[in-house]
């Protein structure tokens, strides 16, 4: 167990912004799946400006690499432009 007063409260934040990192992924993730699901072009275009976002978002805050954040909208990106 920690000792220092700081540790402790580096404890509690790392935690804290743990479950808010998690809570992020996992939004963003749903998205993408619900996005992936979609087979109207007009309704998927406009989701997947959305969902850039969030991924920029993602690799801005260092929760996910840039360059997965890159590959994933480049996935969703080909997915939407396959859809009649």
């Amino acid at each position: 167990m920690a000792n220092h007063k700081s540790s402790i409260k580096r404890i509690r934040s790392n935690e804290a912004k743990r479950l808010r990192n998690r809570y992020q992924l996992k939004t963003t993730r749903t998205f993408a799946k619900r996005l992936m699901k979609l087979t109207d072009k007009t309704e998927a275009t406009s989701l997947l400006k959305k969902v850039y976002s969030m991924l920029d978002r993602l690799a801005k805050k260092n929760i996910i690499h840039k360059n997965k954040a890159a590959n994933n909208k480049s996935q969703l990106a080909l997915m939407v432009n396959k859809l009649a």
